[in-house]
């Protein structure tokens, strides 16, 4: 799992053997049950992951029932927003799969910084390229119908639609489950015309 992690950081920076041991050393590596749940709403957590294997996936429970917001998949990183704002989070964050991923906190991660600053350059282009996809994401959400959010899902996600079982992919897209396969089964008679 760490030739994947270093592969990944070395698209952005190229290692030294002593920066590889110093991030080896932190022993970030965790391996997940699927079904594991990683941040229950209230918790407070210092923790941010990295997905190197398997899928999770953010959700806040609203009159009892899941409202998914987002899944992430290898190489994506998630810094839950009560790490930063140092609050209760607000929402859960659970593993769909199987999944290998990176725990880390601040706390290690300026340690890191501190020794090797190109880590904080590679740090920055990455938060920087995040917030642009989701800023994207997020205004094709709001300007979309479900159809549409669907298609882009296909188009830019398509082994979410694999991996994720159906009423959180309903969630996700803001629709019911049987809307999903009613607008599914749309999408597939159109194909056939």
């Amino acid at each position: 799992m760490q030739d994947i992690l270093f592969d990944f950081i070395s698209k952005y920076v190229s290692l030294t053997d002593d920066e590889k041991n110093a991030i080896l050393s932190l022993d970030l590596f965790r391996s997940v049950k699927k079904g594991t749940t990683l941040l229950k709403e209230g918790q407070k957590s210092k923790d941010s992951y990295f997905v190197l294997k398997g899928c999770i996936r953010t959700y806040y429970v609203l009159d009892s029932e899941e409202k998914t917001t987002a899944f992430y998949t290898e190489m994506e990183a998630l810094t839950p927003p009560c790490v930063i704002s140092k609050t209760p989070s607000e929402y859960y964050v659970s593993c769909i799969e199987d999944t290998i991923l990176t725990v880390s906190n601040a706390d290690m991660e300026a340690e890191i910084n501190g020794k090797f600053p190109k880590f904080e350059t590679m740090c920055r282009i990455l938060s920087e390229q995040l917030l642009a996809k989701q800023r994207i994401d997020f205004d094709e959400f709001k300007t979309s119908s479900p159809e549409q959010r669907y298609l882009n899902l296909m188009q830019k996600r398509p082994d979410l639609i694999q991996r994720v079982p159906q009423h959180q992919l309903a969630s996700y897209l803001g629709v019911k489950p049987q809307s999903l396969s009613r607008l599914r089964a749309r999408i597939v008679e159109k194909n056939k015309g």
